[in-house]
């Protein structure tokens, strides 16, 4: 490829994009003590940055259309780096919510569609398929470096230099913009307002549900709240079912709202008959299994090591060194090996490792993690990701004709960040419940006194939070323990964060298998861009 400028540029910005999503992972411990925070609330704040930019996602992709898609990307660059700077001076955890999980989510959904469509707009045949392969190893890189900068930055200076480093760059991918080509012709539409709130309200109310489901309960209620004195769970069913009901309902009534606008011919916010585009509907299914997963891994196994193991940030970073190296690798190996095998073949044998990863590392959860085959388990989840992310991008792209692609990179960041949101709320929340339930168990079982089993019982009554295992001693002290229960309880935690680790694991293996049943549709054969003048097929 000779133009690699453009790509430098749109990589930078995907590189950012995706940073975000790791680099804080490694600093929660830090960033819990700086602002005062809980690691519930830090999971909420990661959980809705990805959440914000898939709700968002399509009126992003369509404004690119109407307004040009360089100047939906300059734009959106700008506000994304507000939000970082926003999020750099941030004093409390509610400033931190505004300009990292909004600010900067509302930005990232201009960026990262506009990214896709300029690709297409700027390359041709192998070099399109070179550049997106190029962007799909940046975001691989940039999900392996993360943690690595977040751990030396946030131990050696201060975890907000990381963002402000993000509005440096953001403002040189402003000042360079100007190279990038933008042959596509701009849309005149009218964008539907309810379209947008139908779509925003149901992911929010899906992924929230399961957000709270670890303080909810799934369908029995398991801690009620209380609105103006009233408690709410209505029917006797716990609003986390609720919410995903209600979700799931409002993103039915929005996939009828647009064939309605078809029908009318108005333009909709999505087109849905791309999801009878079998390659295209198994591309993005994979596509948010992967980040599903990715994000499960980079919450659940920090979290553990920090506040249980107490390693800093760095130290974090480097266990998980294996995952990323191996990420940047494979996502090269991968653009390789599609010369020689279908896109099928390579992601089949990408889900068919993580698979196998996931159940190493739950065979391999010690209590200090310092296994090699936990390492070795790390090493083969990050080569499994880095093959599924050499393959998606070109797959979906290349499913859709040139004119489609700003859409359809518009999906691809809905099901990313859908997939992210999902991963980060559903495992971290299998993780707190799993060790709610874990601790409740250890304390009945244990030889504690009575009166001890219930001052513990009191004081979790709503839940139990993750924090330092080192922490739970002096906790226990204050609340009256002697020495010898305020140890034995301190055990009695650790153990309890142990047995909720490999629960998140099982539920980490669920995913993989699940994503295996979404590839059939994936191309058996090397997939060719179409001509402007195709019509998909089913």
């Amino acid at each position: 490829m000779k133009r690699w400028n453009v790509v430098i540029v749109l990589g930078l910005a995907q590189f950012v994009m995706v940073l975000d999503g790791t680099v804080m992972n490694v600093s929660i411990s830090t960033v819990v003590a700086d602002l005062d925070t809980s690691v519930a609330a830090m999971q909420a704040a990661i959980t809705f940055y990805t959440l914000t930019m898939a709700a968002f996602m399509l009126l992003g992709a369509k404004l690119g259309d109407v307004w040009g898609r360089r100047r939906a990307f300059v734009i959106g660059s700008c506000i994304y780096a507000i939000g970082s700077l926003i999020t750099a001076l941030s004093p409390n955890v509610q400033t931190l919510f505004l300009g990292w999980s909004i600010v900067e989510g509302l930005g990232a959904v201009l960026v990262i569609p506009a990214i896709a469509a300029l690709v297409a707009d700027n390359y041709r045949g192998s070099d399109r398929v070179t550049a997106f392969a190029a962007i799909g190893a940046v975001s691989g890189a940039a999900v392996a470096a993360g943690p690595l900068i977040g751990g030396f930055v946030t131990t050696y200076f201060d975890w907000r230099y990381v963002f402000v480093a993000e509005v440096v760059i953001m403002v040189g991918v402003v000042l360079f913009a100007r190279i990038i080509t933008d042959a596509s012709e701009r849309q005149r539409v009218r964008i539907d307002l309810l379209s947008i709130l139908l779509s925003s309200a149901g992911l929010v109310l899906v992924v929230f549900g399961m957000l709270q489901s670890k303080t909810w309960g799934w369908i029995i209620p398991l801690h009620v709240p209380v609105l103006a004195g009233a408690p709410l769970a209505p029917l006797g069913v716990s609003l986390t079912a609720w919410c995903i009901g209600v979700g799931g309902v409002l993103l039915a009534l929005f996939v009828g709202r647009q064939r309605r606008l078809i029908a009318h011919g108005r333009s909709p916010l999505l087109h849905v008959e791309l999801f009878s585009i079998t390659a295209l509907r198994s591309g993005l299914s994979v596509l948010g299994a992967q980040y599903a997963v990715t994000a499960g891994l980079f919450f659940m196994v920090p979290v553990y090591l920090q506040m249980t193991l107490g390693l800093d940030a760095l130290e974090t970073g480097i266990k998980i060194f294996p995952l990323s190296i191996s990420l940047i690798l494979f996502s090269i190996i991968g653009t390789r090996l599609s010369r020689r095998f279908s896109p099928r073949r390579i992601v089949r044998i990408g889900q068919l490792v993580l698979v196998g990863s996931a159940l190493l590392l739950l065979g391999a959860t010690t209590e200090d993690l310092r296994s090699g085959l936990f390492a070795l388990g790390m090493f083969l989840a990050g080569s499994a990701l880095g093959l599924l992310a050499s393959q998606l991008g070109n797959v979906n792209m290349s499913s859709v004709t040139e004119k489609q692609t700003s859409e359809v990179g518009g999906l691809q960041g809905v099901f990313q960040n859908l997939g992210s949101s999902l991963g980060t709320a559903l495992i971290g929340s299998v993780l707190i419940g799993a060790l709610s339930t874990s601790f409740a168990s250890g304390v009945a079982a244990s030889s504690l006194p009575e009166e001890t089993r219930a001052v513990v019982y009191a004081a979790t009554e709503a839940g139990v939070t993750i924090v330092p295992a080192t922490d739970v001693d002096g906790l226990a002290t204050d609340a009256g323990l002697d020495e010898d229960d305020a140890a034995a309880l301190t055990e009695i935690y650790r153990q309890s964060q142990l047995a909720s680790l490999r629960v998140a694991f099982v539920g980490l293996i669920g995913i993989s298998l699940l994503s295996l049943l979404f590839s059939g549709g994936i191309p058996a054969e090397r997939p060719a861009p179409r001509r402007r003048d195709e019509t998909a097929d089913a």
